[in-house]
């Protein structure tokens, strides 16, 4: 067998064994997955009328805000997932598994693969769940086109693959699931402090470089120019270099770290 056959049918192994876990044990995606949901109705059924009449300098007007509001919070919702995936990297370095398939005759990278591929299939539907709760209370796309909605699905699935790699490499370097939890926290965090739910603009002034220059923010821009026909400028351009730096970082982050010579 070729070393390309050999990986593909270890890395579709890891593949199947990893989603085997998220069914049997569905309580960790589940409580992350609500995060972003519980978020979006509140933010829209509880501050729905102040922030659209905010954001549209007149009447309220509910629709509006939740047309802003969904696409930082599919990005949010792939942030939230991520975690569970450092959770997950971390009880197999932490349990010995990985020093069992060490000594197996497969290929050695089908363990991260199988842990990255099955994160991002779990991103992807997660954002479909939340995407389509968003629909149920009123977000709608009607001018965008095909193409605009196939550029949407690349950059959503694009995050969740460097949200991944970078959420592996932190389960690989914590010694325990909690602490995988706590170092993954920055991926729940910053898109509270991005676009999401109020313009960068609308920040005060020394707080709006914070919110601009991080990964979040371009992306979520990007996403809404993408569904909602807003500008996107630069966005789209800095989203993309962000993900393909933050995949690199994690992807070699996570190999030097699992090829390196257990203590």
């Amino acid at each position: 067998m070729s070393s390309l056959s050999l990986a593909v049918r270890d890395s579709s192994t890891m593949l199947r064994r990893n989603l085997l876990h998220a069914r049997r044990y569905p309580s960790l995606t589940l409580n992350l997955l609500l995060t972003p949901i519980m978020l979006l109705l509140l933010f829209v059924y509880i501050f729905g009328d102040v922030m659209s009449a905010g954001l549209g300098g007149g009447g309220a007007d509910r629709s509006e805000y939740i047309a802003y509001l969904v696409p930082g919070l599919l990005l949010m919702t792939i942030g939230s997932t991520t975690i569970g995936t450092a959770v997950s990297v971390s009880n197999d370095m932490t349990e010995g598994i990985i020093a069992r398939f060490r000594t197996m005759a497969i290929h050695r990278g089908s363990v991260i693969i199988g842990h990255v591929i099955g994160s991002v299939l779990q991103s992807v539907m997660s954002v479909v769940l939340v995407g389509a709760v968003g629909v149920a209370i009123g977000f709608r796309s009607t001018d965008a086109t095909a193409l605009e909605w196939i550029a949407a699905f690349g950059l959503l699935t694009l995050f969740a693959l460097a949200l991944t790699w970078i959420a592996v490499g932190m389960g690989m370097v914590s010694p325990n699931a909690e602490a995988a939890s706590n170092n993954a926290m920055p991926l729940i965090f910053l898109p509270l402090i991005s676009s999401t739910f109020v313009p960068v603009e609308a920040m005060p002034g020394w707080f709006q470089p914070i919110a601009e220059y991080q990964p979040f923010t371009p992306a979520i821009e990007t996403l809404r120019g993408l569904l909602l026909g807003t500008e996107i400028g630069n966005n789209g351009w800095l989203a993309v270099a962000w993900c393909l730096g933050l995949a690199a970082l994690g992807y070699f982050w996570s190999k030097a770290v699992f090829n390196r010579d257990p203590k």
